[in-house]
């Protein structure tokens, strides 16, 4: 029996949300920087940067664990913020029979809310969430110092 769910949690920054929508667009290469000790790499593998379609690889670290996820951008919402990625080949695919991610950007007053939401067949991704919400908090620290 697989189980398909859908896991979704929601943070607050004190980054704009256009900077923290735009980061995960058009810069998501730029994220190590922010937090290298969670995010090794990022290239584009296929296409262009913020275009639907393009492919995009990253290595990252859960669990002191280096992975590697390759996902395809499928779906881009300038106007609500939102962008849409399914993972295509990587170890959490070793795990699920299929993962999405999206990823929403909401302005609220002087913060933003991140909300982030899996799509997933077999367990709940837990860790993986967890992993994104810590991620949040870094690339906030780093968009407020540019």
């Amino acid at each position: 029996m697989v189980l398909a769910g859908k896991l979704q949690a929601e943070t607050l920054v004190r980054a704009p949300a256009e900077k923290f929508h735009e980061i995960y667009m058009h810069r998501p290469h730029h994220i190590s920087n922010a937090s290298p000790e969670k995010i090794q790499k990022c290239h584009l593998h296929e296409g262009d940067w913020g275009s639907p379609g393009s492919i995009i690889e990253w290595n990252y670290v859960i669990d002191r664990n280096n992975r590697t996820s390759k996902q395809v951008v499928e779906a881009i919402d300038v106007k609500n913020k939102s962008i849409t990625f399914k993972v295509i080949e990587g170890d959490i695919l070793k795990e699920y029979k299929s993962f999405k991610i999206v990823l929403q950007t909401l302005s609220k007053g002087d913060f933003t809310l991140v909300r982030w939401i899996f799509e997933y067949e077999t367990r709940a991704p837990i860790k993986e969430l967890e992993f994104l919400i810590h991620l949040n908090e870094h690339i906030d620290d780093h968009l407020g110092q540019a």
